[in-house]
């Protein structure tokens, strides 16, 4: 399996600018991934107005699992993804293979801006 010491650091480690789920990440695509899934759980979360007990109790995923993948602290799984898209009904892997690619040859996902809430 591949892995190795790469998994050692978890995906929001690889942010090299900005907040988690919206940072800018170095070239590790596994970590850009992990975002991207991060980021699409949590605005799929919110407009639909799931909390992660909610979704936990939904989609039969632990709700530290759900809290964890949100963070960004670890590399989500293919059951958990499933399990998640099934829930929801979206889904949460992003089309990586169509990100662009800089310079270097290095796919980097295009970011969304990040959405801005009235603050009561």
């Amino acid at each position: 399996m591949a892995g190795g010491s790469r998994r050692e650091k978890k995906p929001r480690q690889y942010a090299v600018a900005g907040e988690w789920p919206y940072a800018v990440m170095d070239g590790f695509l596994p970590a850009q991934v992990g975002q991207a899934v991060a980021r699409a759980l949590a605005e799929a979360m919110e407009r639909q107005d799931f909390s992660a007990n909610s979704l936990a109790a939904a989609s039969g995923v632990n709700r530290q699992v759900i809290s964890n993948v949100l963070a960004g602290t670890v590399y989500p799984d293919l059951l958990t993804l499933v399990s998640l898209e099934g829930a929801l009904d979206e889904m949460l892997w992003p089309r990586h293979l169509d990100w662009p690619v800089d310079e270097n040859g290095v796919r980097q996902q295009p970011l969304p801006p990040q959405a801005r809430r009235e603050v009561p």
